[in-house]
Parts: C-alpha cells; sequence; structure tokens
C-alpha cells in the first residue's frame, strides 16, 4: 500500500491509514497529564464507547496494564450494557470520535444525574455533547477521518490511553519515532498476492488471537473494508468447538500465535477442517505468515497496521469502494436532540 498509485490514493480510507505513522511520530504523551491527578483519586479506570473507538483502545490498554502490574484495575464495556453497573469509584472515560455517539450521551447522562464527577471524554471534534457531558475532554489532533472505517483516530486514542497509565504510574513513554517507523514499514510492506487470494475467497473470515484488541478490531475492519462476515475468536477459542462449522470455503487470520498451539491449530483447523490459517507475526511460523517488525511494548500497533494492509489489499482486489459501504455509517448510532 502507499500513495504513489492511484489505486491506492484515491480512497480516504488508505490516505487516512497512511497519515498515522506521522501522528505516532509527534504524539505528547504529556496530553494525559491534566487528567492523572483526578483519576489517581479513584478506585479504577473505566474505558467505554462504541465500535472502534473502545476495542483496539480499551483493550489494548488492559492488557498493557495486566502485563505491567499497573495497580489501578481498568476495565471496559459498552455504554448500554455499563448503564446496569456501580461505576461509582470509577473514574469513566468514554470515546466517541464524532462526540455525538447515542450510547455514549446516555451513559454519560445518566452518571452526571446520579452525581458522578469523574467523567471525563476522548474526541477528534470538541465543542459537541460528549465535551458537554464530560467534566473534562481530550481532543485528538489526528483531524477528520472522512472514511467510513475508523483507522488514525483509534490508533491516537489508544496512545492516549497508554500514555494516560503510565502518567498515573510514573514510566515514560518513548520510543515513538521507532515506532512509527515500524508502523509504517507494516503498512506499506508488500503482500503476497496467495495471502489476498484467499481472503479474497473466503466466505468468513476468522481472526484468532489475544484478547488485546487487535484481532477484534480487525475483524470489524473485515467487515466495512472487505464487506466479507467475519468473526473474533478470543486466544485458542478456535479449538474449542467452531472447527465443526469451519471448512475450506474460511479464512482464518491468527495474530501473533501462540508457539505452544501452532501444531494444533495445523492439525485441527488447517488439516482437519481444510480451513485457510494465516499469520501475522514478528517471526516465521507454520502457516504463511506477514512478518512484521518486533515492536516490543508497541507490538498490538504493528500488528494492527499490517492486518489494515492486508484489508486494503483485499478490497482492492474485490474492485469494491473502500470509502463508501453500502449500510455502515460513520457514526453508527448518532444522539439527537428531538
Amino acid at each position: 500500500m502507499n500513495l504513489k498509485e492511484e489505486k491506492y490514493s484515491r480512497y480516504a480510507l488508505v490516505r487516512e491509514m497512511m497519515e498515522t505513522p506521522s501522528i505516532i511520530r509527534t504524539f505528547k504523551p504529556d496530553v494525559a497529564t491534566a487528567f492523572a491527578q483526578r483519576i489517581k483519586a479513584c478506585k479504577g479506570l473505566f474505558l467505554t464507547g462504541e465500535g472502534s473507538s473502545r476495542i483496539f483502545p480499551a483493550k489494548r490498554a488492559i492488557s498493557r496494564s495486566l502485563q505491567t502490574s499497573f495497580g489501578m484495575p481498568v476495565v471496559t464495556e459498552g455504554c448500554t450494557q455499563a448503564l446496569d453497573y456501580n461505576l461509582s469509584s470509577f473514574a469513566v472515560f468514554a470515546a466517541s470520535n464524532s462526540g455525538q455517539t447515542k450510547e455514549v450521551v446516555r451513559l454519560l447522562t445518566a452518571l452526571r444525574n446520579a452525581g458522578h464527577s469523574a467523567i471525563f471524554g476522548l474526541t477528534a471534534n470538541g465543542g459537541t455533547k460528549l465535551c458537554e457531558l464530560a467534566g473534562d475532554t481530550h481532543v485528538l489532533l489526528c483531524g477528520k477521518e472522512d472514511a467510513v472505517a475508523a483507522t488514525k483516530s483509534v490508533v491516537e486514542q489508544a496512545l492516549f490511553y497508554d500514555s494516560l497509565l503510565r502518567v498515573l504510574h510514573g514510566v515514560k513513554m518513548d520510543g515513538l519515532a521507532e515506532l512509527a517507523a515500524q508502523f509504517g514499514e507494516a503498512l506499506t510492506a508488500g503482500i503476497d498476492p496467495a495471502i489476498t487470494n484467499t481472503i479474497k475467497k473466503a466466505r468468513t473470515v476468522y481472526f484468532a488471537g489475544r484478547n488485546n484488541g487487535v484481532a477484534e478490531e480487525l475483524a470489524l475492519k473485515t467487515n466495512e473494508i472487505t464487506r466479507k462476515k467475519s468473526d473474533f475468536l478470543e486466544g485458542t477459542f478456535a479449538l474449542h468447538g467452531i472447527e465443526e462449522v469451519m471448512d475450506k470455503d474460511d479464512a482464518l487470520i491468527w495474530i501473533d500465535p501462540f508457539d505452544s498451539e501452532q501444531e494444533q491449530f495445523d492439525k485441527r483447523l488447517a488439516k482437519g477442517a481444510g480451513i485457510n490459517v494465516i499469520a501475522i507475526s514478528a517471526k516465521p511460523t507454520m502457516f504463511p505468515t506477514a512478518v512484521i517488525p518486533d515492536a516490543g511494548e508497541y507490538a498490538e500497533y504493528v500488528q494492527l497496521a499490517a492486518g489494515w494492509n492486508i484489508l486494503v489489499e483485499t478490497g482492492l482486489a474485490t474492485s469494491i469502494n473502500l470509502d463508501k459501504p453500502e449500510r455502515a455509517r460513520k457514526v453508527g448510532n448518532e444522539y439527537s436532540e428531538q
């Protein structure tokens, strides 16, 4: 994927993806400092939103928090289910690029009415209903997205949560210039046409991997970018019954495969069910693999970039308009005053 060829540059989706390395490189970790003191007084951090504004940013934050043993619990849930929860001891961060997502507005209104004071917003648009309801809001610097599928904003949201957790726990955030280069490398790497062709022909594209937001976010992007059915299979869920309905007409993209389970995936899925297994990994695997740079603690960002690359190549191979799905909307469920 590149901007030198018209087949790519004509799409806002690709242009916005290609802006992401610069967003990473210029991100200022201290943007989270103003929020940290108010959050420290709470017993936990609740990250909410809908769709792409929650999946990768929130779940990556939870995964990294657990890996680094940050003391403050970090949890996530969609806004509507969150209405059932007692969030009185949590700082609530609600993300909505539009600032007008109906579910977000409804939850924050309920929290405000209940006297909850630690409510914060994360958006790409200032002066919106989210900003009105939140006690304080961080407005992203990535700029407006024209494509329906959210991309660059998802990464900046994740960087913000990453920086917030580090500020809360006194950990420096550095290495962003290197990450930007690695992200760009994964985004522009040539994709084996055999991989693209496999996904193009697939009836359903499954994504397997850790519950850190990468595979789940790519499953959503598969719907928006390639118009194919997809599903996220957390961890090793693919070995626990779903193989009964998998066959040679399906593909499975495995993000950062577990070394200990590759033989089982090969035996039961590739050989047993006939499913086409593809991997995205920083090292070779038993399967056709898109090999990416090893980004260490930032690995999830680079995995996401490689997934975007594969999906764009697949979408182009199917001759669809990457910017304009037939039914999906930029704001999935928009709040209205009426």
